[in-house]
């Protein structure tokens, strides 16, 4: 039994099981939302936790307390009974704004606090309420603590914004951002030593370890340039009363010692001795109940809560309902079984979607499938983080992804690490055996290079951004004929990295040599060419800062045609491996923007809104037996085009 504390928030699960009358028969369960738009339901009904925590209520009872994440952000507190599953649903008092925890803190006295979309809050078991909230500097905390006196201390991403909670006295004093980078911070250590004085390591394009005075306000940074290193900063608080940290290296050379706003060089300790506190990032997990308990699951997929008791060893399972909106959805694509699938995050799922049953397959995957891609009788998949390439043959058994491992479907190849972490195309190769990846590269780098798959051998090559475009990432690619490639660049870095080039290009490699013959700012102040499409009329279609369309002769190396779409069309569609360009099999173009679905015209190079979409369409997209496959949040959508009807 699910209970809502304040607000009822509206569950889609029933999308799955109610009939609507449709207009024609293709997808027996879908709605019908008029001028050729079908909702199909959500991929993935679930919700990802974001820090869970083991304690009491008010009455003495044990709960888990959850921070629940779905697509729209952090959108509430469950609190489940640990004995009998009763559950409770507590909204967040401010709109998430699509951002989360990715810190939280269960104090001393029992409170549970996190800190995102620019707000502080704090929740008491004991009462079942949010009982403070307070807007501060932005954005999100990476790291929270407590000090001595009960205080509790936050750190945000991005520019290091730091706020102090006292309980006993309800108040709250935001210090605003004390570090500048040009930049994003991720300040991922905070501690307090015994006299009150808050000491937090960043990172990761450089790292820095920042000391602040909590009287006064001021702070000072630690490390000078040549101790900068590429990674975290980290500091943590030892049961002596003092903070120890280490710039980043990992090595005892590289160890301070911090006490009353000093600091000092030292080795680091052979024995860590730390202070405990039940706080972490968004993976927190304390699973140990006041009375001895274990919380051994508390599972969002399963609708699951397993207790143990040490003393006898016996486990009990209780389950317990929450609501969901479900899991961002990312790209997707026709597999060649006729199915639409894709992934999900957070959690990081699969889905596979069949228009001609209307039934849902939805399974774990491995990690996060920013960009998927078929060819013949695969699926493929690059993914985040690592920069992983995986391979799927539908008409085989599911057999769950393991790295290193034979015999699975799918099947994982290789990865890229740091050269790309999150990919942001992939392009399955014309000639049937190259696979190529493309993206942006590890947190704190700058510059992601190219992964080369050869199917056939089983074997990679991978190209650094500096034998392409140094400083620059490859956001979108088209396969182009005699072996060449045409890439589109990012100046976006890795995330938290420095953005270093001026202006994003267009450049054309030679696929044998991987040298680049040809590069240009072709629309000088362009920073990411969104996505491209080559057509058989020899040209590429494409769209640089989701606002410029334009068409490229890669023979002549020059644009015919560009323009500004924004006023008539709004932005493009945005996301990893985005899918703007749908191409049809009759040779058609059609091109996805959040307002609606438009079609381009080859040879005069208009534009047409063929139909403004119900909902802000966020990621494409493939056509299938004339409809148009999309996502919006978490749901899946589509429009049949006019001349399918």
């Amino acid at each position: 039994m699910v209970i809502f504390a304040g607000v009822m928030i509206l569950s889609i699960l029933s999308v799955f099981a109610t009939p609507v009358a449709r207009a024609n028969e293709a997808a027996k369960g879908s709605e019908v939302l008029g001028d050729g738009f079908f909702h199909h339901g959500v991929a993935t009904p679930i919700s990802n936790h974001r820090g869970t925590v083991a304690t009491v209520d008010g009455d003495g009872r044990n709960v888990a307390l959850v921070w629940l994440f779905d697509h729209r952000g952090g959108y509430a507190l469950l609190m489940v009974d640990a004995e009998t599953g009763r559950s409770e649903e507590f909204p967040m008092p401010f709109p998430p704004g699509g951002d989360c925890p990715y810190a939280s803190i269960l104090s001393s006295k029992n409170r549970f606090y996190t800190h995102f979309n620019s707000h502080f809050v704090e929740f008491d078991p004991r009462t079942r309420a949010f009982t403070f909230f307070q807007k501060t500097t932005p954005q999100m905390a990476m790291a929270m603590t407590e000090d001595d006196n009960g205080v509790i201390w936050s750190v945000t991403y991005p520019d290091s914004g730091v706020v102090s909670f006292d309980p006993s006295a309800v108040a709250l004093r935001d210090y605003g951002s004390l570090n500048k980078e040009n930049w994003r911070q991720y300040p991922r250590h905070i501690a307090a030593d015994d006299k009150g004085w808050i000491y937090f390591g960043i990172g990761s394009t450089a790292s820095q370890i920042i000391i602040l005075d909590p009287k006064t306000g001021k702070s000072q940074t630690v490390l000078k340039d040549d101790e900068r290193l590429k990674g975290y900063a980290t500091v943590y608080r030892d049961v002596n009363g003092k903070v120890y940290g280490n710039s980043g290296g990992g090595s005892k050379e590289d160890g301070y010692e911090f006490y009353v706003g000093e600091a000092k060089k030292v080795l680091t300790p052979e024995n860590i001795n730390k202070k405990p506190f039940i706080s972490s990032s968004q993976a927190l997990f304390h699973g140990e109940f006041p009375d001895g308990r274990k919380l051994r699951r508390c599972d969002l997929v399963e609708r699951l809560i397993a207790v143990e008791n040490p003393e006898t060893g016996e486990v009990k399972e209780s389950t317990f309902e929450y609501t969901s909106e479900g899991a961002h959805l990312m790209g997707l694509a026709t597999a060649p079984d006729g199915t639409i699938c894709g992934g999900t995050a957070f959690p990081m799922r699969f889905f596979s979607y069949n228009p001609k049953t209307d039934e849902w397959i939805n399974r774990a995957a491995y990690g996060q499938w920013n960009t998927v891609a078929a060819k013949e009788d695969r699926f493929f998949v690059g993914g985040y983080t690592g920069g992983f390439l995986l391979e799927w043959d539908p008409s085989k058994p599911w057999v769950p992804t393991m790295k290193g491992e034979d015999g699975c479907n799918p099947k994982y190849l290789t990865e890229c690490k740091p050269t790309i972490n999150r990919p942001h195309y992939l392009l399955a190769h014309p000639d049937g055996k190259t696979l190529v990846l493309a993206g942006t590269p590890d947190y704190g780098y700058t510059g992601g290079g190219l992964l080369f798959w050869d199917r056939e051998t089983q074997t990679q090559t991978v190209i650094e951004h500096t034998e392409i475009l140094a400083e620059h990432s490859t956001a979108s690619m088209v396969a182009l004929p005699e072996g060449k490639l045409l890439g589109g660049s990012t100046t976006s870095p890795g995330t938290g990295g420095e953005t270093k080039a001026k202006e994003a290009e267009l450049y054309i490699m030679d696929m044998v040599s991987k040298k680049v013959e040809w590069h240009s700012a072709v629309f000088p102040g362009a920073q990411y060419y969104t996505d491209m499409v080559g057509m058989a009329t020899g040209l590429v279609y494409g769209v640089a800062d989701r606002k410029i369309f334009f068409v490229f002769d890669p023979v002549k190396r020059v644009v015919v045609h560009q323009s500004d779409v924004t006023a008539e069309f709004g932005l493009s569609i945005y996301h990893q491996g985005p899918r703007v360009f749908v191409p049809a099999a009759d040779g058609s173009l059609y091109m996805l923007f959040v307002k609606g679905v438009a079609q381009v015209d080859l040879n005069t190079y208009a534009i047409t809104l063929l139909a403004e979409s119900p909902v802000p369409i966020h990621a494409g997209g493939d056509i299938l037996d004339g409809r148009i496959y999309f996502s919006s949040g978490s749901h899946l959508y589509s429009y049949e085009v006019p001349a399918a009807r």
